[in-house]
């Protein structure tokens, strides 16, 4: 089972994403386990998982979360804004599941 984090700026738009992408793997037969958190949770939540993903509107956190991200071995990439504002469970979780492949 793959186990994937959303971290946004306080974890609540971000559930609405983790609903879409649970429906796409689904779909395509994914045992997967997503969650979402805030900014605040992301150190406690990164050994857990074997990836994150950010929200577009904390990019500007991406530097330092993939320093952090680094030190575990866990990748952390940023959610397609696009992809992000239109809900695309499936090609948010494609790009969640490249980075834990890569």
């Amino acid at each position: 089972m793959k186990r994937i984090f959303l971290c946004c700026a306080a974890g609540m738009s971000t559930s609405m994403v983790v609903s879409k992408m649970k429906q796409a793997a689904a779909t395509k037969g994914i045992e997967v386990d997503i969650i979402a958190v805030g900014m605040d949770e992301f150190e406690a939540t990164l050994p857990n998982y074997d990836c994150c993903m950010l929200g577009p509107q904390i990019k500007y956190k991406e530097a330092e979360f993939k320093a952090k991200g680094q030190t575990v071995g866990k990748p952390v990439g940023v959610i397609n804004p696009m992809d992000y504002g239109m809900m695309k469970g499936d090609k948010i979780l494609d790009a969640a599941l490249a980075l834990i492949e890569a």
